[in-house]
């Protein structure tokens, strides 16, 4: 089956990646709730209904685009996010969205319905880019959605408020637990530079890492830069760089599989004439073995709690998130890989470092994954870009996958 949707699917996230949809004015930043996120899902909705699709948004405001089999029973997911970090690139989520919706197009321009019905998922927070939590609502959709923390954003914007603007609140998020479906299937860009050394443009993922995500609050005390002794200092921010230091030593003594992150640093009160007296980081730790994972973050906890107390200051440990390793569904990669070979491509596959809305899909039903060649293996960057035959070349191996369920589909 042809597959000329694939430059469109590249247009139209380009097109998300200007004024209206985001919310930087010289940059891309789409936040969850926000006023260029709604921008986004009007027009995408616009564009499911093109394809075919009637349209819904559930409880968790995820946008839910329905292309009716020709019996009724659980659906086929196609899915991604259509969030971003703040000055992202234009492809990391939105590509795969995109992609779902140019597969009902191809069907229905052909005036085909498949024995299941398909539905196209576009997930509203996947990065956390906003409030302190990812995936929030891929795992409302697969029922895995504990009771809701109280949190806000970086500007005190509660989260009761901003979903309020949507017309739905965090007790209702519960409410947006999808039926059973027949299989969640997600195309991705890489976010590494694997395919791209090796020539490929796709590659069938075989499994997600598993992720471990804290925030640790440091606080010692705050004084006069000029007049405190070195001696008498207790400098949460000095400690701070100390564990800074620590976790990259673990992260690069551990296999190359694990991986271990600071990305951000809050330090209060933030001036320069003054010791910084509390500091606030994130520590975000992956592997696809979670015992090593496990190790790592121990090993990285207890050097900074020997920190904490060698320079007086005292340390807590916060949990944002704990996702475990998501190994895709054997038979669906299988399925998928075929696809793949029968597309004229090599049958690579690999493993994903970078979470994905799939991790917690794979609750709700069986999953599979996808991944297209990205420029440098870059993401969460402007730069990020995807050329225009791979997209084309995913779109194909996604039709062929449709194809290979509908022969198995009992």
């Amino acid at each position: 089956m042809p597959a000329p949707g694939g430059a469109r699917a590249v247009a139209r996230c380009d097109m998300l990646g200007v004024s209206p949809y985001t919310d930087m004015k010289d940059g891309l930043y789409r936040g969850w709730l926000s006023p260029a996120y709604r921008a986004a899902q009007e027009v995408v909705t616009g564009w499911m209904e093109e394809a075919g699709m009637t349209t819904r948004r559930d409880a968790a405001t995820n946008l839910i685009g329905r292309y009716e089999g020709l019996n009724p029973g659980p659906a086929l997911l196609i899915g991604s996010h259509i969030d971003s970090v703040r000055d992202g690139g234009r492809y990391d989520g939105p590509l795969g969205v995109m992609l779902g919706v140019e597969c009902v197009a191809t069907l229905h321009a052909a005036t085909r319905r498949m024995p299941f019905p398909i539905e196209v998922i576009a997930f509203g927070d996947e990065e956390g880019s906003r409030f302190p939590a990812a995936m929030l609502t891929s795992r409302a959709a697969a029922g895995t959605l504990a009771e809701m923390p109280d949190m806000a954003d970086a500007q005190g914007t509660p989260l009761a408020l901003a979903l309020a603007s949507f017309g739905t609140a965090p007790e209702r998020l519960a409410d947006a637990r999808h039926a059973p479906a027949l299989a969640y299937l997600e195309a991705h860009i890489e976010q590494g530079p694997a395919l791209e050394t090796e020539g490929l443009a796709l590659g069938v993922v075989t499994g997600i890492a598993a992720q471990l995500r804290l925030r640790l609050v440091l606080e010692g005390r705050a004084g006069h830069a000029g007049t405190t002794a070195m001696p008498l200092r207790r400098d949460a921010l000095a400690a701070a760089a100390e564990i800074v230091l620590e976790v990259e030593r673990v992260g690069r003594d551990r296999p190359d599989e694990l991986v271990a992150t600071v990305g951000t640093l809050e330090v209060e009160p933030g001036a320069a004439n003054v010791i910084p007296g509390r500091v606030t980081l994130s520590l975000d730790i992956r592997a696809l073995d979670p015992a090593l994972r496990d190790l790592a973050a121990q090993a990285i906890l207890d050097e900074a709690d020997a920190i904490a107390a060698r320079r007086l200051v005292t340390i807590r440990t916060l949990p944002i998130h704990d996702l475990p390793a998501s190994p895709c569904d054997p038979r669906l990669t299988r399925i998928l890989t075929e696809a793949l070979i029968a597309a004229g491509h090599p049958p690579r596959r690999l493993a994903s470092g970078a979470g994905h809305d799939a991790m917690a899909m794979a609750a709700l039903c069986p999953t599979a994954m996808l991944f297209v060649r990205c420029r440098g293996g870059l993401s969460h960057n402007p730069a990020e870009h995807v050329e225009v035959v791979d997209v084309e070349a995913a779109l194909a191996v996604m039709l062929g996958f449709i194809d290979r369920l509908e022969a198995v589909h009992v």
